[in-house]
């Protein structure tokens, strides 16, 4: 009994750390041509919202590129200081912690100044758990709810 316990105590937290994982989007700067020369990433960017818990991920060539999370003057004017977090390792996984305004740029020569390698995007807060629509994401619920019941009076034992 106490083995079928811990079992289904691990279920039911595996359950709930990846529904909210699965809320995340993983969002390629770029698409296919990833973080690069003379590429529009404002544009790139219009028609995508992103939230707390979401990532961005750069590809690019780390001899020739780096990624330089800056400010919003850093940004108009491609700049940065030894306090900014730069990223070169090619493959880099930017996890979005909190709402507002991010800029990001490369600093390598003048690739933000004349080859648009400046990326700013406006942050939103988590998406919102939807509200179940049918009876089965009601089960699940209660599903986990007594799960996570078993679970603590097992721990408890």
């Amino acid at each position: 009994m106490a083995s079928f316990s811990a079992s289904l105590a691990f279920f039911a937290i595996s359950m709930l750390l990846l529904s909210s994982v699965a809320l995340a989007t993983d969002f390629v700067v770029g698409d296919d041509k990833g973080w690069t020369l003379d590429f529009n990433y404002t544009v790139w960017a219009q028609d995508k919202v992103f939230r707390v818990g979401d990532n961005l991920l750069f590809n690019y060539e780390k001899s020739k590129h780096n990624v330089v999370k800056v400010n919003q003057t850093e940004f108009h004017d491609c700049s940065f200081t030894a306090a900014n977090d730069v990223y070169q390792s090619g493959k880099d996984g930017i996890t979005l912690k909190s709402e507002g305004r991010k800029w990001y740029i490369c600093s390598k020569g003048n690739h933000c100044s004349n080859h648009q390698m400046k990326l700013v995007i406006n942050v939103e807060s988590a998406a919102p758990t939807p509200a179940p629509t049918s009876s089965a994401p009601s089960l699940v619920a209660s599903l986990s709810a007594g799960a996570l019941i078993v679970a603590g009076a097992a721990i408890l034992a």
